[in-house]
């Protein structure tokens, strides 16, 4: 397996910039998750990193290797796409074993190759079974060794478990971490589904019209996001925002909120009568009938565990999620109380966050 090192890489469509100066690393055995909705570039990316598609500009470097603008076939990397493309005139045992067979493999290599992939995936007892006739999820197992066959430096993966119903997502999401973990395979995913790439990924590249908002672990990206898009990607439901207009200064550990005083971390630099934002995840949220911020119960969803109740104050409509056994009635006044070291600033005009103490202490820490 080896390293993949991306810079400044950028795709252009005409006057469409699909990929705008992209850089980050794939570290030797991380598993990359490329998150963000339809049309943000993650595919894109994909495809130039595989050599489906050439750059506008910038690098792609493969185990130190320019690979910028080297045929696929001579990249030695697996690509998994989200639709299977298994031979159907052919059973497991030779769809696996094509790819060897193509490079002219001896047949004993071939066969003792899709052997041991067959028995890493848990398929050898359908191995001369046709392929046509299987469940959704063993197709991607198979789709998956054909790929791990090979041994490759590193393995591009396009959505694999989109065409799954929701049931085999869930147990492919797990059995796609524990073979990354057996193989020590360098993989870059790409989804749209912030489930699977929290459950799977080392490293995740939030992307939004071309551009890598945050890249960074699923713990950074949560707890710190540096955009207002990527707090309200992240998380079910997503942070909440409460807008206000104030001219903080460097130094500031406080905002005025709703007319009433609010601690967060501390503020590195001047925000004149700047439009903010304070971000705040659900779950750290508390209820106190002594906090002077006040709102009305909106509704609720319950969720077993616990609950998420929506509460409308003067100027927002706030999502806190809180223990079960609590019941609400509908317009039951409820004071709000922040964990002050969980929150975030943005700034509304740029969405970038603000610089505060914790902020830094988790960027270079």
């Amino acid at each position: 397996m080896a390293d993949i090192r991306i810079e400044n890489l950028r795709k252009e469509f005409g006057s469409f910039v699909a990929v705008q100066d992209s850089s980050f690393t794939v570290h030797d055995g991380e598993f990359l998750a490329l998150l963000g909705p339809s049309g943000c570039g993650k595919t894109t990316t994909l495809r130039m990193i595989a050599g489906l598609e050439l750059p506008s500009s910038g690098k792609i470097y493969l185990d130190g290797e320019d690979v910028t603008f080297n045929r696929a076939s001579a990249r030695d990397i697996a690509f998994v796409f989200q639709l299977f493309a298994l031979y159907p005139h052919m059973n497991v045992r030779k769809n696996i074993g094509f790819p060897l067979l193509s490079q002219g493999m001896p047949k004993a290599e071939i066969r003792q190759r899709v052997d041991e992939t067959a028995r890493l995936l848990q398929i050898d007892h359908i191995l001369n079974r046709s392929v046509s006739g299987l469940a959704g999820g063993d197709r991607q197992r198979v789709a998956l060794g054909r790929a791990i066959v090979r041994r490759p430096k590193c393995f591009l993966m396009d959505e694999p478990l989109g065409t799954l119903d929701a049931e085999f997502r869930e147990v492919m999401v797990h059995e796609l971490r524990e073979l990354h973990n057996r193989i020590h395979a360098t993989t870059v995913y790409v989804t749209h589904d912030q489930h699977e790439a929290m459950a799977m990924a080392d490293k995740i590249a939030v992307m939004n019209h071309g551009v890598i908002e945050q890249f960074g672990t699923p713990q950074e990206i949560y707890a710190k996001p540096a955009t207002m898009y990527v707090a309200d990607f992240i998380g079910s439901p997503p942070m909440n925002f409460m807008r206000f207009t104030s001219g903080l200064k460097s130094g500031d550990t406080s905002i005025l909120l709703d007319g009433v005083d609010v601690a967060v971390p501390e503020i590195h630099q001047d925000m004149a009568e700047s439009e903010l934002a304070l971000g705040v995840r659900p779950e750290h949220i508390r209820f106190s009938d002594a906090s002077p911020l006040r709102g009305a119960v909106y509704g609720s969803e319950y969720l077993g565990t616990n609950q998420v109740v929506a509460v409308e104050t003067r100027g927002s409509l706030i999502k806190a999620r809180v223990p079960a056994n609590r019941t609400f009635r509908i317009g039951e006044t409820v004071g709000l109380e922040f964990n002050p070291v969980k929150l975030t600033l943005f700034d509304c005009t740029s969405g970038r966050a603000v610089p505060s103490q914790l902020y830094q202490e988790t960027r270079h820490g």
